[in-house]
């Protein structure tokens, strides 16, 4: 792909998770490209369906949590590095969440997720096992804390997240951390 393409294709996408975050389902991809500053036809050019655009959306967006998950994992404080990860994560939930939902269910019949964004949210829980892990064996995080138990928790503060990022919010972080064990 040509320099400009790509830097399309990333302007596109980087639109789409803003457009796709605050919208749902109701976002178009003409808001897309507007907000993008291309054509309708460089969307479409790049990706073919409204589905290709939110499924690319979706591992892009995996992708850049899973990589700040690890390069958080590499911190010299893994206690520390696990709390910035939680906060950026609940910060960020309410688009990944929003993101998962616009793709296929997925269940035990083999439908729904594609490689590609299976393999990224699989990259993305390894990535935040890590930096349990790692917050675990210094004992800074319960040992007994499981990705699962983290995800749901992630999951509850992200719905919340939206509607009420004050004081209350913040101190609701900060109670899940403690529950944690991971100092802040």
């Amino acid at each position: 792909m040509r320099r400009d393409g790509a830097a399309n294709r990333e302007r596109v996408l980087l639109a789409a998770e803003q457009v796709f975050g605050a919208k749902g389902a109701a976002a178009s991809t003409e808001e897309i490209a507007r907000q993008a500053e291309v054509s309708i036809a460089t969307v479409f050019r790049h990706f073919p369906t409204k589905q290709d655009l939110i499924e690319a959306t979706a591992v892009r967006h995996l992708d850049k949590l899973a990589a700040e998950a690890r390069r958080l994992s590499d911190d010299a404080d893994p206690g520390k590095a696990f709390a910035s990860l939680m906060r950026t994560l609940v910060s960020t939930g309410a688009t990944k969440m929003t993101l998962m939902d616009l793709l296929p269910p997925h269940g035990d019949d083999g439908d729904g997720l594609s490689q590609p964004v299976t393999t990224a949210a699989d990259g993305f829980r390894d990535a935040l096992g890590l930096a349990l892990g790692r917050a675990q064996a210094v004992g800074a995080a319960r040992p007994d804390t499981t990705v699962a138990e983290v995800s749901v928790l992630l999951r509850a503060l992200a719905h919340v997240s939206t509607s009420d990022e004050g004081e209350a919010f913040d101190r609701a972080v900060g109670v899940v951390l403690d529950g944690l064990g991971v100092p802040r």
